[in-house]
C-alpha cells in the first residue's frame, strides 16, 4: 500500500495519514499502523527504494520510487525490506546467482517444520550410514550426528547481513531471518514434486510442501524487482509456478483471479477451476522440466546409480544392465562427472523442437573433467504424453559419444 501510494501523484505523507487516521480502528491500532508503516518507509528509504525530493513537484510530491518496479510488486513478508537489502550482497556473474536470489528469499519464509524435520532425518540416516561404514565407533556417531542439521545455504551470509541490518531497523528482531533450502534442494536435486515427497517421505504431508512451494513462487514472483532476475531466475521461477499449477492449478489461477478481476458466473468459475493448462503451454518452464529430467540423470549417473536410472527408463529400452554398461564405458575413459552449476546450464543441453511429429529431441552433453564434452544422453521428449501427464515425458534414445 505504501509503495502504491508514494507511486502516485501527490504527498504521499497525508495521503497515508488520511488512510492511517480516518478509519474505524481504534486508536492503539492506529497508531501501531503507523508506527509499521514509518518502519517500513524508513526501510525503502535506507534500501534506495524510494528518495525524499529536494523541492517539492508542483503536485505536492515530496517523494519517489527510484527503481521501476513490476506493477505486482510487492513486500508482503515482514522481512521482505531485508530481502531487499540482502539481494546487494549476492554476485549477479556467479553461476549460483539465481539459486542464492531463492536462499535469500527462502530465509524471509515461515518454516514448514515437517519438511525441515525430514531433510534433517535424511541427512542424519545418511551420515550414519557412511559413519558405519567408516567404522567410527557409536558414541562418537551420536556426538557427530547432533551437528548435522537441513541444508541451510548462505546461512553465514545471511546472519552477518541480518544482524547489520537490524541494527539500523530494529523493528526487524521480532522476525529473526531463517535460512533454509525446499525449493533449492528441489531444484538443484532435479525433482518433480512426487519425486521430492518420495526422497523425504512426506506422502502424508503433500499439503504443507504445496502450500510452501506456492508461497515461495509468489514471494519470488513478486518481491524481487524485474530489473535485477536474471535469465536462469527467469527461468526457475517460471518452472516452480508451472510445478504448483500442475499440482494443484486452483492455487494460482486463484492469485490471478485476484489480480486480474472478472465477473464471471458460478459455471465459469468452476469450469476455470475444472481446466489446466497443457504443460507444454508454457514453453519457458516446459524448457526447465525438460533440462530438469534430464540433469537428474546426470546426477544419477554420476552416482552410478544405474539401478534407479533403470527403473526411470526401462520402458524406453534402458534398464539397469543397459545404463550400466554405458557407464562402464564412461568410467573406463574418466574419473569424475561434474554435476555442478556449470555442468546443468543450458550450454550443455541441445533443444531441437519438431512440431511435424510432436517431440522435442534433446542432447544433454557430460560434463567431463577433460572437458571434451563428447559423452551425453540422447532423449525424445512427447509433448502429447507430458500434456498428458502434467511432467516432460522423456524417452532415453542413447548414452554414450557422439
Amino acid at each position: 500500500m505504501l509503495l502504491s501510494v508514494i507511486a502516485r501523484p501527490g504527498n504521499p505523507f497525508a495521503a497515508m495519514r488520511h488512510l492511517l487516521e480516518d478509519n474505524h480502528e481504534p486508536r492503539k491500532a492506529q497508531l501501531r499502523h503507523i508506527r509499521r508503516a514509518i518502519a517500513i518507509f524508513r526501510s525503502l528509504l535506507d534500501g534506495g527504494v524510494v528518495e525524499m525530493l529536494d523541492t517539492p513537484e508542483p503536485d505536492g510530491r515530496t517523494v519517489r520510487l527510484t527503481v521501476d518496479l513490476q506493477q505486482d510488486f510487492a513486500l508482503n513478508q515482514p522481512l521482505s525490506t531485508f530481502a531487499l537489502a540482502a539481494y546487494e550482497l549476492l554476485d549477479p556473474e556467479s553461476p549460483s546467482y539465481a539459486l542464492d536470489m531463492v536462499s535469500v528469499v527462502e530465509s524471509t519464509l515461515d518454516d514448514p517444520r515437517q519438511i525441515l524435520a525430514a531433510q534433517q532425518n535424511k541427512a542424519r540416516g545418511e551420515a550414519v550410514g557412511r559413519m558405519k561404514a567408516d567404522r567410527v565407533e557409536y558414541e562418537e556417531r551420536m556426538e557427530r550426528l547432533q551437528e548435522i542439521t537441513y541444508p541451510k545455504p548462505l546461512e553465514e551470509l545471511l546472519w552477518h547481513g541480518y544482524n547489520v541490518y537490524r541494527k539500523s531497523h530494529p523493528w526487524v528482531g521480532d522476525h529473526p531471518v531463517s535460512p533454509k533450502s525446499v525449493v533449492r534442494d528441489m531444484y538443484e536435486r532435479a525433482m518433480t514434486f512426487s519425486e521430492f515427497t518420495s526422497h523425504y517421505e512426506l506422502a502424508r504431508t503433500e499439503g504443507i510442501v504445496l502450500r510452501y512451494l506456492a508461497g515461495a513462487y509468489k514471494a519470488l514472483e513478486h518481491t524481487i524487482p524485474d530489473d535485477i532476475k536474471s535469465e536462469d531466475l527467469e527461468d526457475l521461477i517460471a518452472w516452480l509456478g508451472e510445478l504448483v499449477r500442475q499440482v494443484d492449478s486452483s492455487l494460482l489461477d486463484e492469485w490471478e483471479q485476484l489480480a486480474n478481476p472478472e465477473v464471471e458466473t458460478a459455471e465459469q468459475a468452476q469450469e476455470r477451476a475444472d481446466q489446466v493448462k497443457p504443460v507444454t503451454a508454457n514453453a519457458r518452464a516446459f524448457r526447465v522440466l525438460v533440462r530438469n529430467a534430464m540433469f537428474r540423470r546426470v546426477e544419477l549417473a554420476a552416482l552410478d546409480n544405474v539401478r534407479e536410472l533403470g527403473e526411470m527408463d526401462g520402458e524406453s529400452g534402458w534398464d539397469e544392465d543397459k545404463w550400466g554398461e554405458a557407464m562402464d564405458a564412461y568410467w573406463d575413459e574418466y574419473e569424475d562427472l561434474g554435476t555442478g552449476p556449470d555442468a546443468r546450464g543450458p550450454k550443455l543441453l541441445m533443444i531441437e523442437e519438431d512440431a511435424e511429429h510432436g517431440l522435442w529431441r534433446v542432447r544433454q552433453t557430460f560434463a567431463d573433467p577433460n572437458g571434451d564434452h563428447d559423452w551425453g544422453i540422447s532423449a525424445e521428449v512427447d509433448l502429447a504424453a507430458s500434456d498428458e501427464e502434467g511432467r516432460a515425458v522423456v524417452r532415453v534414445t542413447s548414452v554414450g559419444q557422439l
